[in-house]
């Protein structure tokens, strides 16, 4: 069977990525915020805009899928 791949067509233009940051890297008002944790996660879109900042990688992932987009790991 010789099928050209044409990627995940149901993720389309919903992927964002989820990435580990340090809390050090933030503003102090976030670092503020951030409760003695030292690594935040973030969801950003393609172009590299950050939608969100939590406190884990799973809450990063199942943030994303709630508001119907695709999370990719990028680290």
């Amino acid at each position: 069977m010789d099928v050209k791949f044409e990627g995940f067509p149901e993720a389309g233009d919903h992927i964002v990525y989820v990435r580990p940051v340090a809390v050090a890297d933030l503003p102090d008002e976030i670092r503020a915020q951030a409760g003695g944790i030292e690594t935040l996660y973030a969801v950003h879109r393609p172009d590299g805009a950050r939608l969100a900042l939590v406190r884990d990688r799973a809450l990063a992932f199942a943030l994303a899928r709630q508001n119907d987009l695709a999370p990719v790991h990028a680290h």
